[in-house]
């Protein structure tokens, strides 16, 4: 854990993740007023989302872990590295903050600030697709964390990039900012009635990650002291 105190680490988690969902929401919103194109709109969002992510990891991660995505806390949690009751306070600093992402973006359109979606985003191969998304996820940060630390805040990025376009859902992989999501009708938006679906989905497939990393990083030295 960092040197920093608990409030500091709350306010990196809500700053972060407010500017990752400015991020993703923002851009939409441009890419929908430049072009009629969707995968041109959807690859101006995947850079803007991608270039974010390795700028707020990269400065905020000293300070708070740079989770910005209840999946990742929860996982820490799961690892003892961060206190259930710390998590619960995280990943409400994810959701405030994500909320005020889109906020932000709306306010920066001229839009409604408040304006649930009414894009469809449900159904077996979108749940399955965000399972995917997330346990990819996971499973970058883990073994990024085991093999090149300062590597992460790019591995996190680009692992986002490609999954943006190999996942049916655009890959969320996020809870939190798929409730921020969920209040914007533009381009990156998703239904409120579609959210359970897909964070019971991330949760799912990061926590399968974690099993599965859990066995997969552990060596021969490991396994020998272990015993």
């Amino acid at each position: 854990m960092s040197g920093f105190d608990l409030p500091r680490r709350l306010v990196a988690e809500a700053l972060g993740t407010g500017l990752l969902v400015a991020a993703v929401v923002g851009s939409g919103i441009m890419a929908e007023n430049l072009t009629k194109d969707i995968a041109l709109a959807l690859l101006a969002n995947t850079l803007a989302t991608g270039a974010i992510l390795v700028v707020l990891i990269a400065s905020l991660g000293p300070i708070s872990g740079a989770h910005f995505n209840p999946a990742v806390t929860a996982i820490f949690a799961l690892k003892r590295e961060l206190s259930w009751n710390e998590a619960l306070l995280y990943v409400s600093a994810q959701i405030i903050g994500g909320i005020g992402g889109t906020l932000i973006a709306h306010a920066m359109f001229a839009l409604p600030l408040l304006d649930a979606s009414l894009k469809i985003r449900t159904g077996g191969a979108q749940w399955f697709a965000e399972g995917v998304a997330a346990f990819g996820l996971v499973t970058t940060i883990l073994a990024g964390m085991r093999f090149n630390r300062t590597a992460i805040p790019w591995l996190v990025g680009l692992y986002i990039v490609a999954a943006y376009w190999f996942t049916a859902s655009t890959s969320f992989a996020n809870p939190a900012v798929a409730i921020a999501r969920s209040l914007t009708n533009t381009f990156s938006g998703i239904r409120p009635h579609d959210l359970p679906g897909f964070i019971a989905a991330e949760l799912t497939g990061a926590v399968a990650a974690y099993a599965l990393l859990g066995w997969l990083l552990q060596s021969n030295s490991e396994k020998i002291s272990n015993n």
